[in-house]
């Protein structure tokens, strides 16, 4: 099996605009690390003009299991496609808290509208 050896596993997103059917292009987002109360900020990024962040989020060393939360920073990306949504808006930020037991490649994508959102574990 593949991603199986201790430090293989990595971490990426991509968000897709299902509103417009293209990639959400310049959306901002964090990763945090949760460990009981605290909230470690593990990485940072922007989604490029295919709605993939140009690296990933972990990889390698880096790469531990745990609980993680990614915030999707909505709103702003709404506003820069200019959307007008009343405010405040439905969907801002959007936090997908999901956790990591293996070393594996983990995906967790983000299908967005500015009235909905879906994710699922991909590959």
């Amino acid at each position: 099996m593949a991603d199986t050896q201790p430090g293989s596993g990595r971490l990426t997103t991509h968000v897709l605009d299902t509103a417009q059917g293209l990639p959400a292009r310049g959306l901002e987002l964090v990763l945090h690390r949760l460990e009981g109360e605290r909230r470690d900020l593990v990485g940072e990024g922007r989604t490029n003009a295919d709605g993939r962040c140009e690296a990933p989020l972990m990889q390698g060393d880096g790469f531990r299991h745990g609980t993680y939360e990614i915030t999707f920073f909505c709103g702003p990306y709404f506003d820069a496609q200019g959307v007008a949504l009343a405010e405040p808006k439905f969907l801002d930020d959007v936090v997908i808290r999901f956790g990591i037991s293996e070393d594996r490649h983990y995906h967790v994508p983000l299908l967005l509208s500015p009235f909905g959102y879906s994710t699922y574990r991909g590959s």
